[in-house]
């Protein structure tokens, strides 16, 4: 039995989870603060680091204190984390500017210069995107992948790029901090499409590196997310109210441990993510890409299998827009035109347990109105970031109400549009694991259930699995569990969402529609915001 510590650090917070691990993994304390994202309006989106910290420290003694288990108790410190955060630190670890997110999309003239010219497939540069291919597995076409951030801080803060000693992800910049070591785990060098994972190579790939504009003595060491990376420092111990020499293991990035989380971990398991971001994921054993389609197999937390990985930006935010702009509105109008104070505060514990009570009752369809869930561009199964959120279809008759029920049928419609493509490659599991926030309330594991037309599982706690990903990398390392896939037994389904048939025919029409709308518009999109 092992008493474990994990942070899991998302885009609008963290979650830290205090876990007991014998033969299950057991939930004991749990504590959560949020953080700014800082978006700016040319397509900056950029955090900062010392929130972050502030965050784990505040939250690590809650979270002891919610479990009943003392500093002293802790055998391990963990991580799951957002992917393809930029953070660059000098010598001494400390962040030379605030972190870059994933979501950060100003890079354009870096993407056009370094991959989008000459002859193209898919936006990239055939020459270019044939090596990448080749050393990679995937390819840098994004203007949100991190190496344009690295070349946009090269070419616009000339003084600040000047005192980078290594190039970071989010969590193994966190690990730094805790204890002095700059490293990166393998899923997390994948992120930076920089990693050669070819048979014998394990490193940064020198030549891309410099085909790329990358400096590759800017690149940290690599270490395996079951790997202790090192043991916690005496100040750092100090601040998160944990004790030094505490081992501090090398965790992963969410799109790697989240699967692990819900159980998804053998060859052909299938899980969709609804966080502030979504995905599907299917767990393969080699490297795939459909560059037609945006998707890769990304390199997982366990060593020989990858995740089949296809993502969109914005798919738990569209529901915290929803909540901001519609449910609730800047004159604190609410759906039924009362204030929360004066009509159901007493009976609804939170604006979103509401509104799901709400859109339970609209038809499913939401009365032929469609939602495109692109509210900060899109990247698959097309890639462009001037790509936007609309509603289709409206009519005299539509409300509030439908239009909120739309937002969760866009979101699902994206993440079918995902399962479809994947399909093409791989072929997914026929029973699909459901985590992440969107997981926790019925109506919308149902909505995703007669949208996919396929049964979803639910796991206990579903917000909290990438922390359960996390404690499982501390118990595979210190040989409290075997393997990774020892861990699917420890992680049952708790629910099971059988598809709808009366509802089949409504969400195929309107899936063949929403999947239309993106090249319908996409001339608009960019008069608009090109």
């Amino acid at each position: 039995m092992k008493h474990v510590i994990t942070y899991d650090i998302g885009t609008t917070g963290v979650k830290t989870c205090v876990f007991r691990i014998s033969d299950r993994v057991e939930l004991l304390g749990a504590a959560s603060a949020g953080y700014e994202l800082y978006v700016y309006p040319d397509g900056g989106a950029e955090q900062d680091a010392e929130e972050w910290w502030s965050a784990m420290c505040r939250t690590g003694r809650e979270a002891l204190t919610a479990a009943g288990v003392d500093a002293e108790q802790i055998e391990g410190i963990s991580f799951c984390s957002q992917m393809q955060g930029l953070v660059l630190v000098d010598k001494n670890g400390v962040a030379v500017r605030r972190p870059m997110s994933y979501m950060d999309q100003r890079a354009r003239e870096e993407l056009k210069k370094g991959i989008a010219h000459g002859p193209q497939i898919a936006g990239a540069n055939i020459p270019i995107l044939l090596k990448s291919l080749m050393i990679t597995g995937a390819v840098a076409a994004s203007v949100k992948d991190p190496v344009w951030k690295y070349n946009w801080v090269k070419n616009h803060e000339p003084d600040v790029f000047r005192r980078v000693d290594k190039w970071l992800d989010v969590k193994d910049y966190l690990i730094c901090r805790m204890t002095g070591k700059a490293t990166m785990t393998r899923d997390s060098a994948f992120s930076t499409l920089l990693y050669d994972i070819r048979k014998g190579k394990d490193c940064f790939s020198e030549s891309l590196c410099k085909t790329l504009g990358v400096d590759v003595r800017h690149m940290p060491a690599l270490v395996k997310s079951t790997d202790c990376v090192g043991k916690l420092r005496e100040q750092q111990a100090k601040e998160l109210g944990l004790l030094p020499g505490t081992p501090v293991y090398g965790g992963g990035g969410d799109a790697s441990l989240i699967g692990v989380g819900a159980g998804a971990v053998a060859l052909g398991d299938t899980h969709i993510y609804c966080g502030t971001s979504g995905w599907v994921s299917t767990v393969v054993d080699k490297s795939i890409v459909d560059t037609s389609a945006m998707i890769a197999a990304i390199v997982g937390a366990e060593e020989g299998k990858y995740n089949y990985f296809a993502e969109l930006e914005t798919a738990g935010k569209c529901l915290e827009w929803v909540k901001d702009h519609l449910a609730l509105d800047e004159i604190n109008i609410y759906l039924k035109k009362e204030h929360v104070a004066d009509s159901y505060e007493s009976e609804y514990t939170s604006l979103y347990q509401y509104m799901n009570d709400v859109i339970e009752k609209v038809p499913a369809g939401s009365g032929g109105v469609i939602f495109t869930p692109w509210l900060h561009g899109n990247r698959c199964p097309f890639e462009d970031p001037n790509a936007r959120g609309m509603f289709f279809n409206l009519s005299l008759e539509t409300g509030k109400s439908q239009l909120i029920r739309a937002v969760v049928e866009g979101v699902c419609f994206h993440l079918r549009w995902f399962m479809e493509a994947e399909d093409k490659k791989v072929k997914s599991a026929d029973v699909v694991r459901f985590v992440g926030g969107g997981a926790l309330n019925s109506v919308t594991c149902q909505i995703l259930a007669d949208v996919l037309q396929k049964p979803v599982e639910t796991v206990e706690n579903p917000q909290n699995v990438g922390a359960v990903g996390a404690a499982v990398t501390i118990a595979v390392g210190s040989g409290e569990i075997a393997s990774f896939e020892a861990a699917k037994s420890l992680i049952p389904a708790v629910k099971t969402y059988t598809p709808d048939p009366a509802n089949k025919a409504v969400y195929d029409r309107q899936f063949a529609v929403y999947k239309t709308l993106y090249t319908a518009n996409k001339a608009n999109f960019a008069a608009l915001n090109g």
